[in-house]
């Protein structure tokens, strides 16, 4: 058996996990599952997956990587929340507004479903920039003395979307609809931790492991930020828009750097990447919740459909 780590781990899974509404999607090394609870039981729905590397070569390089499992992730994201939406009771569910009936009467149902996640994933995108690109660097350019101060602004700027990060992770806790979701979210990290320790994969074994898990997500974005302000330091200009315009061309490098570190640091079981996956786990104290049975039952299920048949082809 391997050694295990001080969370009694004996080997890290590359399998991952989202939280959804009133479910739980797992993608391992070729399938993805969704299980969502309903009035009826829970409701399965699986599907084969493609690395992006045989997709396309490219996005087997580092850094370019980064951002091609970004942008896969937040697309089959959105779609798995779309889907575990629509499964909720009738009275749960959104009426459809005058432009989605519009989209489903010009396009059809499948297309118009489609186009629903494509526009959610690029609205999402444009929070997020105006969030935490537009408006820290639009704030900070406001405060006088500071042309010439490169340094010094980009720290302020860095300071400020962390700020933000926190602010709307804490609203987003305190949500009722977001409770639930974060307390399936800490299902899912009960679970691979379960997994991880090879424990056999029951609620009994599930509920006592930790909710804070080194590999979440989380620490990603806490990530991004920190390498968003050392990447930044290449932006010598004191013009407001054209240090936005020069954030967002630096994104996809940001990304990508952010997303090689997360890698480095959960293939790793040193100082150092302690120190790196640390703020993450404390970021989910906010991002995660104590789960219930029927949260966890779901994890399990969904955990149980994306294990390999080779036993260690999941090795992170």
């Amino acid at each position: 058996m391997s050694k295990k780590n001080d969370n009694g781990v004996c080997f890290r899974t590359s399998i991952g996990g989202q939280a959804l509404m009133e479910g739980i999607l797992m993608r391992g090394p070729d399938r993805q599952a969704i299980v969502c609870r309903t009035k009826d039981g829970l409701v399965e729905k699986t599907e084969p997956i493609k690395p992006l590397k045989e997709r396309c070569a490219l996005f087997g390089w580092p850094i370019i990587r980064g951002v091609a499992v970004f942008a896969d992730s937040m697309l089959k994201g959105m779609k798995a929340l779309t889907y575990s939406a629509s499964l909720l009771p009738e009275d749960e569910q959104e009426e459809p507004d005058k432009f989605d009936m519009w989209l489903e009467k010009k396009l059809g149902s499948e297309k118009a479903e489609k186009a629903v996640i494509g526009i959610a994933a690029v609205l999402g995108v444009v929070l997020a920039v105006a969030l935490f690109i537009i408006l820290p660097t639009f704030i900070i350019g406001l405060i006088p003395g500071l042309e010439g101060h490169y340094t010094l602004r980009n720290l302020l700027e860095g300071v400020l979307k962390l700020a933000i990060l926190l602010v709307y992770l804490y609203l987003c806790s305190n949500m009722k609809d977001m409770k639930r979701l974060f307390s399936y979210h800490g299902a899912e990290h009960k679970t691979i931790f379960c997994y991880e320790k090879g424990l056999p994969l029951t609620v009994e074994n599930v509920r006592p492991q930790s909710r804070f898990h080194p590999r979440c997500g989380t620490s990603f974005l806490l990530v991004a930020i920190i390498v968003g302000i050392l990447v930044g330091m290449l932006i010598q200009l004191d013009n407001t828009l054209l240090r936005m315009l020069c954030r967002l061309a630096l994104l996809p490098l940001t990304v990508g750097i952010s997303y090689e570190i997360n890698r480095w640091a959960g293939r790793h079981d040193n100082a150092l990447s302690s120190f790196l996956s640390w703020p993450g786990r404390q970021l989910q104290h906010l991002t995660t919740k104590e789960p219930d049975d029927g949260m966890m039952e779901c994890a399990i299920r969904a955990m149980e459909l994306v294990i390999p048949e080779q036993k260690g082809s999941d090795a992170w």
